[in-house]
Parts: structure tokens; sequence; C-alpha cells
């Protein structure tokens, strides 16, 4: 916890609730007849009402991105090392919103909700959703605090997918898309991951076909195994060769099933911590919508052709170290933007942390986002 709020610091923040209640239809059919969103925002809407970003975050993340909730907080928000007065996206400058996706399980309408039909938990009764339904519910979001276009829509992983699809449905109302550790679609080989994922949690005893919430009970060993599994695509090879090794727990192995190495018991430790932290059931759901982007499918399966719908400007950034959506993925889409004939910067950013270091500090990144705001 904080000795006291550093300078640079948004400070404390507290999560504001929009709710809507004209209905929502989403992609896969069903209709949502009101939900809420529960978002933060930091920094000030100025008068012209035009110095707003809009920040969407990955599989796991929420609205907390900067900031702190509390004294008491162990570590701000998310992005905090980004977010802030002076900072990369500097909030003397801009007024950063930052929602809790629909679906989500910190606040905003999702499985961990009331359902008004029955009185009960949504659970698996939640409908599917995709990275276009987000966009739609932040659109409205969007209209409810009075904005007219966002300075610049900013996200990584899942978040940088959520930049992609608003660029192309709303092209109107961005300036600038950041789209940073981000892939076009899921390869095969992620999808394979999502689904050992999806079937840890589901084969899981203490699931009950998603109805746990009425059973008291969590998902426990699967939700932490998902996580156990998810982290290690997070990691690269070389972070975690550099932090763990081969060292022993214990210093001398004990020839049983419990933990020996010091790479298990992180991985146990961030599996057990994530279970307090987050639903079963939004991560299914979550890892379903990585799964079904795929925004170049609405034009015959060409990116350059969905891309050519776009009139911001964009900055796509990658890093050498991130097997599960490598740099090479991110061409991909500078390439397709280049082929629509679209304004692009591109940086390859070099790293040893993995998918997880577009969280993390970094010189070269910080310059390269400091070089490119300068410009928005």
């Amino acid at each position: 916890m904080p000795k006291s709020i550093p300078a640079d610091s948004v400070g404390l923040v507290a999560p504001q609730t929009a709710h809507f209640d004209e209905p929502i239809e989403l992609v896969c059919g069903q209709t949502l007849p009101h939900f809420d969103l529960i978002y933060e925002t930091y920094g000030k809407l100025n008068a012209k009402r035009d110095n707003a970003l809009l920040f969407c975050h990955a599989l796991s993340g929420d609205h907390h991105a900067a900031g702190y909730h509390s004294m008491e907080d162990r570590k701000p928000g998310w992005w905090d090392g980004y977010i802030g007065p002076g900072k990369a996206f500097d909030t003397r400058r801009y007024f950063v919103v930052c929602p809790n996706n629909l679906g989500g399980c910190k606040g905003s309408t999702g499985p961990n909700t009331i359902n008004p039909k029955t009185g009960k938990f949504y659970g698996p009764d939640f409908p599917l959703f995709t990275v276009k339904d987000w966009v739609n519910s932040q659109k409205q979001l969007m209209d409810s605090i009075g904005i007219n276009q966002w300075a610049a829509v900013v996200g990584g992983s899942l978040g940088g997918m959520q930049v992609l699809q608003w660029a192309i449905d709303y092209p109107d109302k961005l300036r600038h898309a950041l789209v940073i550790a981000a892939a076009p679609r899921l390869s095969a080989q992620n999808i394979g991951f999502n689904e050992v994922a999806r079937q840890a949690i589901l084969s899981d005893p203490e699931f009950h076909g998603g109805h746990y919430y009425e059973h008291n009970v969590v998902p426990r060993r699967g939700l932490m195994l998902a996580r156990m599994l998810g982290h290690i695509t997070y990691l690269s090879d070389d972070a975690m060769r550099a932090q763990f090794g081969r060292d022993l727990q214990t210093g001398r192995l004990s020839y049983d099933f419990d933990v020996q190495f010091q790479v298990e018991s992180y991985l146990r430790h961030q599996g057990s911590s994530f279970v307090e932290r987050f639903d079963a059931n939004t991560y299914l759901l979550m890892t379903k919508a990585l799964d079904y982007f795929d925004p170049a499918a609405d034009f015959e399966g060409g990116l350059a052709e969905a891309l050519s719908q776009t009139v911001a400007k964009f900055l796509v950034i990658s890093f050498t170290s991130d097997w599960r959506f490598a740099p090479s993925r991110s061409t991909e889409i500078v390439k397709a933007l280049t082929d629509a004939q679209r304004q692009v910067s591109y940086a390859e950013v070099e790293s040893s942390e993995g998918h997880d270091a577009f969280l993390l500090p970094n010189s070269y990144y910080t310059d390269v986002l400091n070089a490119y705001m300068a410009g928005v």
C-alpha cells in the first residue's frame, strides 16, 4: 500500500456506474433489455469536449486503469505506469475513460449480476457477446457522457482488438487508434489455448453447469488451472528463465507431486489469487469473444477491405518477445492499413517480458507513446 500518493498519480479515484434502460441487441441474436457499465475517469473534459481518450481493457482487466481506490490499496490500476500527470497519457491534457466491459465481473452487467427476468444471477444464461457488442455498448457510454468524438481509442491485447472494431464500426467517432500487442484474429494455437482453459473450468465438479452461485461454491480448481495456463502464455521463455530458472523451492527434490520448483509455486500463487478476483463464467465468455473476433469476416475475409472503412490515424505497437500475439500479427494489421492507403505508424519494441510487456515499464515503449501522443 502507498505511504503517500505519488505526484505523477491520478490519486484516489472512485468508479461510476452508467445505467442504460434502452435494450442492446447482441450479435448472437439475443437482447439485453437494460444494462449497467461501471467505469472510471481521470483528468477533466475540456470545454470543446474533444480531449477524451477511451481505454479498452484486456481479458482479465477492468475499469480500474490508474490511481488508487483507497490508501490501503496494495497497488494502483493496471496501466498506472502510463496514465497520469506527465505520463504518456497525460491527464493534465486528456480526459481518460475506462469502462469494465459488458459481461465483466467488476460491476458491469454480466453473469454475476441479477437477471431481472428470474431474480437470480444470470450465470450461464448470460448471452455470448462479441467485441462488436462491447464497442456498441461503449458507444452508448460515450453518448451518455456527452462526448462526440474520441481523441484516441487505446487498448492492448484484447483491448487492441476493440480499438480495431471501433475504427471500423464508428470511423468518424475517433481521430486516433492505438493498437498494442494485438492481432487481427486469433490463430488456431490461441483458440486451442482458450479451449483448454475453458475445459478446465467446465469440468470442475463445482462448476454446476455455471450455476455455482446458487450452490455457494466457486469452481476454484478449474479457474485456477485456466489462469495458470494463460499466465504461461503471457510470459516469454527468457522472462521465466531469468525469474525462476530451475530453482528449487526448498533447495532439494522431494520426489513427490508437491511444489518443488519456484516456477510451480509462482503459477499456483497466480492461479489462487486470480480465483479471488475473477468470475469463472466471465472467463468463459471473454475467451469466446477472443475466439470470435474476426472483423475481416464481414468483408469477405479481406482485412484491408475492412480497414478501408476507417479514417483514424493508427499507431500499432508490438513486442519482440510476445509469442502469444507475435510482431508478425501486428505487421498483418500494418500491411492491411497500408494496402487500404490509411495512415499508420508502427513500432516493434525490444523486450524480454512476453505478451505482458505492454503493461510493464519500458523506456523505448514510453518514448514511442510520448512521441505519438504529442501529435494527438
